[in-house]
């Protein structure tokens, strides 16, 4: 049975699909702000950043560009830390479960939580291409 879900899931591309996966969201975002930037600047004048424009565009360079780094595999460990670190901002901003009535806290918290489970998902990426980027590091170093 192990040696069948390691098959599995050592299968040539699937490692990518994940990191598609765990992407997604930020690429949809990233995409849809940029085909409709008038949303995208009402988003931002709803959490109140202003000059909304220039924070738009932020964004959607910072979705789409840290997602290419984590799937191009460039830097990837930058890419995963920059959308962590963007999605722990956006969740403590959006999801302020404490902030709303009791009874319509069940969503909000839920989301709260479902977030912080994409920033330890973008941490072990990053720990992950860090760490391996080490251990080649040393291997190289032994070989001289």
């Amino acid at each position: 049975m192990r040696e069948s879900l390691r098959s599995l899931f050592c299968l040539p591309g699937a490692r990518w699909i994940a990191l598609l996966c765990l992407c997604a969201a930020y690429l949809q975002g990233g995409i849809g702000k940029a085909m409709d930037f008038d949303a995208a600047i009402a988003e931002m004048q709803h959490f109140g950043f202003a000059p909304a424009a220039p924070f738009a565009i932020a964004v959607i360079i910072l979705e789409i560009g840290a997602s290419m780094l984590i799937l191009s595999g460039l830097y990837r460990w930058a890419g995963a830390l920059a959308l962590g670190g963007f999605t722990l901002f956006a969740t403590f901003l959006a999801n302020r479960f404490w902030d709303v009535p009791p009874d319509e806290r069940f969503m909000i918290e839920n989301s709260f939580f479902e977030h912080l489970g994409l920033v330890g998902g973008f941490v072990l990426v990053a720990w992950h291409d860090l760490q391996k980027q080490g251990f080649e590091a040393n291997s190289r170093e032994k070989k001289l």
